[in-house]
């Protein structure tokens, strides 16, 4: 989770391929009109969203393999609509960077619909996890190998202590 520009994609693939995992970009299950909207430099608004996040925690909670879902999930109310759809734990990993070097990102990668115009209110919307939400943050200041390992070693972690758990990232 975390803003456009952040390594939602990069990441996840990454994680997943690291993990065995199967990963799903979020950004392919949304709605035609969402993407002409974002594409247009429009922010979507919370009408817009909950069919999408319903289509995330849908895809989570129908999957029987480790999965992983780039999805923006800003805010509070965006988890926990996802937890809801999945019934079990769902760890949100929070990819956390400062605005300057994530727009630096978004001008640096070719064919999104995401403008890095929407950036700011993407900004705007974010609520970082907070300490009694099951998430994680990363900081995406260093190399995708060093998040990788990070992430794994917790999620290895946390897979040992959590008897039963079900990897729904």
């Amino acid at each position: 989770m975390g803003v456009s520009g952040c390594g939602k994609s990069t990441v996840g693939a990454a994680l997943a391929k690291a993990l065995d995992a199967t990963y799903v970009d979020g950004d392919d299950l949304h709605t035609p009109e969402n993407i002409a909207k974002m594409s247009t430099g429009t922010p979507l608004h919370d009408t817009d969203r909950w069919p999408w996040l319903d289509r995330v925690g849908d895809a989570l909670a129908h999957r029987q393999e480790t999965t992983i879902i780039g999805c923006s999930a800003l805010k509070r109310a965006y988890r926990d609509r996802i937890r809801a759809k999945v019934e079990e734990p769902v760890l949100f990993i929070h990819l956390s960077g400062t605005r300057e070097e994530i727009a630096r990102r978004m001008h640096n990668r070719p064919g999104h619909f995401m403008p890095a115009s929407l950036l700011d209110s993407q900004f705007a919307a974010l609520e970082a996890p907070r300490s009694d939400e099951f998430a994680v943050t990363v900081a995406i200041n260093q190399p995708l190998v060093e998040i990788v390992q990070e992430l794994t070693r917790t999620i290895e972690m946390l897979q040992q202590n959590r008897n039963g758990w079900r990897q729904s990232i």
